[in-house]
C-alpha cells in the first residue's frame, strides 16, 4: 500500500532530525535531544490516537473541528467521509508520521534548554489539539479544505472564496502550511519566550559561535531527510490508481529540483557574502527548498520548482541573520526553515499554480482560480489563519507552562548539560583542548581561552585517576557579559519542577 510505504518513509525522517539536531547541538545536550526525538514520535502516536484523528477527520462541527472517531472507533467505517480506500487502518499510519513530523520541528527551536517535562507536554498537546485542528481546515472537511470544505445539507462542498465549484480552497498538497507552518511557528514562540542559550550572545548583542557536536551527523541527517521527503510529497497523492502514480512521479522531480536549487543558492549567496562555502548553509538550504516545494509540488511545471526553490534558499539566508540580529536564538534554524519557507510555498502555490496542473494533480473543481488570481487571494488568508492559530495556541501553552512548572533549566544544568542532568550519561570524552582548558582553570588562568566552569569524571575506564572520561560541561563561556565570572562555580539553581533537587542526579555523588 502506497500509505504504508510513504508512511514509512515519513517515519524514517525522525531518524534524520534526530541525526541532524544530534549534530547541530553541543555534545553535552546529544542525549537529550535524541530522547527528545524518541519522545516524540512515542507521544504523537499515543495522542493522534485517542485524540488528534478524531479532531483532523472526524465529522466537522461547522468546518473547525472534528467530533468523531477519537480512539480509532469508527477507522474501520472506509469511505465515510473520505471516499473509499482512504479513511482505513493505512490512513491512521500515514496521518500519524505527519503529526510527529510537526511535533519534531519544535524540538530544534528550543534546544539545549528547556525542562523535558515542559517539552512532552507541548508535544502532546501540539499532536493532540494544535496540529489536528490545521489538519482538519485544510485535509478534511474544514472551511479551508480543496476536498469538500463544509459541505451542505445534499454534501456538497463549499471551498473558500465563492462557496461553489468554481473555487478550489487552500492548496497545500503534502503540508508547508499544515505541518511545517504550525511546528515552524510554534517553535519560534518557544524560542522567544524560552530565551536564547547561555553564551549565545554577548552583552552588546552580536552572536557568539556556539560548539556543534559533529558535522558529520548533520549531513547524514539531511540526508535521511531529503530521502523521507519523497515519502512525504508523493506519497501525498494517497494512491497509484488512475492518474496517481504520474502524479507521483512528477512530484519526485519537482521536489528534487527545488531541494537542490535552494542548496545551491544557499551556497553561492555564502560564499559571495562570507567568501566561504558554508556546508551548514548547504545542508540547511536542502531542507529550505523542500519545505518550500511541499504545498505546490504537484500543481507547478520543473521550471518553477526551480525559481520556488531559489527564493527559499534566499529567504532561509536572510532570515538566519535576521534571527540573530533580533536575538532570537533557534539552534536548529527551525523557523527560517519551516516556518518562513513553509510560508513561502503556501504563498508560492498561489502565484504558480495553473488551472491544468490543478487538475492534473485531482483536485475535485475544474476551474480557473489560478488564472484569474482567486488562488492566491485564498492562499493568503490561509496562510495567516494558520500562523495566528499556531502563535496564539504556543503562547498559550509557553506562558502558561512557565508561570507554573517553569520551561528552563537552572544555569546549573544548562552549564553542565542536559545529558548528565536528565539521563545520567554523556557521548564522549574530552579532547585535548578541553583538556587542557581545565588545567588552566584549575590554575584559575584561562589564557583568553573559553572558561571552563566544571569538569566532572564519568567513570574511571581503568585509570586509576578516575579522569579517563572526564567531561568538560562548559566548553562554550555562558551568560551575557557579567552574567558568570570566567572560572566562577556555577550559580545553585533554584528548586522546581526539572531542576536539581535533593534527590536528583547530582555530578558530585555521581563521582563518589
Amino acid at each position: 500500500d502506497l500509505l504504508v510505504a510513504g508512511g514509512a518513509m515519513v517515519f524514517f525522517m525522525q531518524a534524520g532530525f534526530g541525526m541532524l539536531e544530534a549534530g547541530a547541538v553541543s555534545r553535552k545536550n546529544v542525549i537529550n535531544i535524541l530522547f527528545k526525538n524518541v519522545l516524540d514520535g512515542c507521544c504523537a502516536a499515543l495522542a493522534f490516537w485517542l485524540i488528534g484523528y478524531g479532531f483532523a477527520f472526524g465529522e466537522t462541527a461547522g468546518g473547525f473541528i472534528g467530533t468523531t472517531n477519537f480512539g480509532s472507533t469508527e477507522i474501520f467505517n472506509v469511505g465515510d467521509h473520505l471516499g473509499e480506500g482512504v479513511d482505513g487502518w493505512q490512513f491512521w499510519f500515514f496521518q500519524w508520521t505527519f503529526a510527529g513530523t510537526a511535533a519534531t520541528i519544535v524540538s530544534g527551536s528550543v534546544a539545549e534548554r528547556t525542562k523535558l517535562e515542559a517539552y512532552i507536554i507541548f508535544s502532546v498537546v501540539l499532536t493532540a489539539i494544535v496540529y489536528p485542528v490545521v489538519v482538519h481546515w485544510v485535509w478534511a472537511t474544514g472551511f479551508l479544505s480543496a476536498w469538500g470544505a463544509i459541505p451542505d445539507d445534499d454534501g456538497a462542498a463549499r471551498p473558500l472564496f465563492s462557496g461553489t465549484d468554481a473555487s478550489n480552497g487552500m492548496i497545500d498538497f503534502a503540508g508547508s502550511g499544515v505541518c511545517h507552518m504550525v511546528g515552524g511557528w510554534c517553535g519560534l514562540i518557544g524560542a522567544v519566550i524560552i530565551g536564547p542559550r547561555l553564551g549565545r550572545f554577548n552583552a552588546d548583542g552580536k552572536p557568539k559561535d556556539m560548539e556543534y557536536y559533529n558535522t558529520t551527523l548533520m549531513a547524514l541527517g539531511t540526508f535521511i531527510l531529503w530521502f523521507g521527503w519523497y515519502g512525504f510529497n508523493c506519497g501525498s497523492t494517497l494512491a497509484v490508481s488512475g492518474n496517481g502514480a504520474n502524479v507521483a512521479a512528477k512530484v519526485a522531480m519537482t521536489t528534487t529540483i527545488a531541494g537542490a536549487s535552494a542548496a545551491l543558492t544557499c551556497v553561492v549567496v555564502a560564499r559571495v557574502v562570507e567568501g566561504v562555502f558554508d556546508v551548514g548553509m548547504g545542508l540547511n538550504g536542502i531542507l529550505a527548498g523542500l519545505v518550500s516545494i511541499t504545498a505546490n509540488c504537484a500543481v507547478v511545471d520543473p521550471w518553477m520548482a526551480f525559481i520556488i526553490g531559489c527564493v527559499g534558499g534566499i529567504i532561509y539566508y536572510n532570515a538566519h541573520y535576521l534571527l540573530l540580529r533580533l536575538r532570537i536564538d533557534d539552534p536548529l534554524d527551525a523557523f527560517p526553515i519551516h516556518g518562513l519557507c513553509g510560508l513561502w510555498g503556501v504563498l508560492a502555490t498561489g502565484i504558480f499554480c495553473t488551472d491544468a496542473n490543478v487538475q492534473y494533480a485531482g483536485y475535485p473543481n475544474v476551474n480557473d482560480a489560478c488564472g484569474r488570481g482567486e488562488q492566491f487571494g485564498v492562499q493568503a488568508v490561509g496562510a495567516i489563519i494558520i500562523i495566528v492559530w499556531s502563535v496564539t495556541c504556543a503562547t498559550a501553552l509557553f506562558m502558561s507552562m512557565k508561570v507554573t512548572m517553569g520551561l528552563r533549566v537552572s544555569e546549573h544544568i544548562e552549564i553542565q548539560g542536559l545529558d548528565i542532568s536528565e539521563h545520567g550519561s554523556v557521548v564522549d570524552a574530552p579532547t585535548e583542548k578541553e583538556r587542557k582548558q581545565v588545567d588552566l582553570a584549575r590554575q584559575g588562568s584561562h589564557d583568553g581561552m573559553m572558561p571552563v566552569t566544571r569538569v566532572v569524571a564519568v567513570g574511571g575506564g581503568g585509570n586509576n585517576n578516575g579522569t579517563n572520561n572526564a567531561v568538560p560541561f562548559n566548553a562554550v563561556a555562558p551568560g551575557d557579559g557579567g552574567a558568570q565570572t570566567a572560572g566562577a562555580p556555577p550559580a545553585q539553581p533554584k528548586e522546581g519542577w526539572g531542576e536539581k533537587k535533593k534527590d536528583s542526579l547530582d555530578l558530585e555523588n555521581l563521582l563518589s
